[in-house]
C-alpha cells in the first residue's frame, strides 16, 4: 500500500456505490482509480482540482487499483465560493485530462499545477486571464515553451495581444486589458498549440461555458 497526494481531474460514476477518480499525482502522473463511496457519500471531495490524499491499493487482477482513506488536504474554498473561479477550474482540469497521457509522468507537473491552484484560489480579483496564463505555463513544463515565434503559426489576427500576454510577468498578465472575445480567441489559439506539440485533438467541453462567464 502506498500513500500519495494528487489533484482531482474528474470522476466517472460506477453503479450505486462507486466512483473511478481521474487523477494527476506526483507519483503516477495521470491515472484513474477505483474509490468505493457508499450510496450517501457526498461527491464534494471529489470535485475538480480539489487536492487530496489517499492510500493506494494495488489489484494484481487489474490494472484499476482503488484508493482508500481519502483525505481532503485542500479544497480551494477561494475557488469554490465563486461561480466564475469554479468554471476556470472546470476548463483547466479538462485541458490537463485532455492533453496528458494516462500514466505518463511528467517531471515538476505536479508541483507546478499545486503552485498554480494555490496561487488562482488565493487571488480575489483581476483573474479573467488567469487560464490563459495557465496554458501558456503548461505547454513550458510540459517541453514546449512557447515563443512569439512559435505561437505566431495559431495566433493569425491575433498577434498584439498574444506578444503582450506573453512578454507580461504574472501579475502584468493578470492586469491585461483584454476583451473577451479576444481572450476567448486567445484561449482557442493557445489549445491550437498545445494540441499540434501533443498530438492529441483537445474539443474542450468546457470552453463554451468559460467563454460565456467572460464574455
Amino acid at each position: 500500500m502506498q500513500n500519495i497526494e494528487f489533484i482531482v481531474l474528474g470522476s466517472t460514476k460506477v453503479g450505486e456505490s462507486a466512483l473511478v477518480v481521474h487523477t494527476l499525482s506526483r507519483e503516477f502522473g495521470r491515472r484513474g482509480f477505483l474509490v468505493r463511496s457508499g450510496k450517501k457519500a457526498g461527491m464534494a471531495s471529489f470535485l475538480p482540482l480539489n487536492l487530496l490524499e489517499a492510500d493506494v491499493r494495488e489489484n494484481p487482477k487489474s490494472e484499476l487499483w482503488s484508493l482508500s482513506r481519502v483525505t481532503v488536504l485542500n479544497p480551494f474554498s477561494g475557488i469554490r465560493n465563486r461561480v466564475d473561479k469554479n468554471t476556470v477550474s472546470l476548463f483547466l482540469s479538462e485541458v490537463l485530462f485532455r492533453v496528458l497521457s494516462e500514466g505518463a509522468v511528467e517531471d515538476g507537473l505536479y508541483e507546478w499545477c499545486v503552485g498554480s491552484l494555490l496561487t488562482f484560489d488565493a487571488l480575489v480579483a483581476d483573474y479573467a486571464n488567469f487560464h490563459l496564463r495557465f496554458l501558456l505555463e503548461l505547454s513550458g513544463v510540459l517541453g514546449f515553451r512557447p515563443t512569439f515565434d512559435t505561437l505566431a503559426p495559431f495566433a493569425d489576427g491575433h498577434l498584439k495581444p498574444m506578444k503582450a500576454l506573453l512578454e507580461a510577468g504574472f501579475s502584468e498578465s493578470m492586469l491585461l486589458p483584454l476583451t473577451g472575445e479576444m481572450r476567448s480567441a486567445l484561449c482557442e489559439d493557445i489549445l491550437k498549440y498545445l494540441a499540434y506539440h501533443t498530438d492529441r485533438p483537445l474539443s474542450i467541453r468546457s470552453l463554451a461555458v468559460l467563454r460565456d462567464v467572460f464574455r
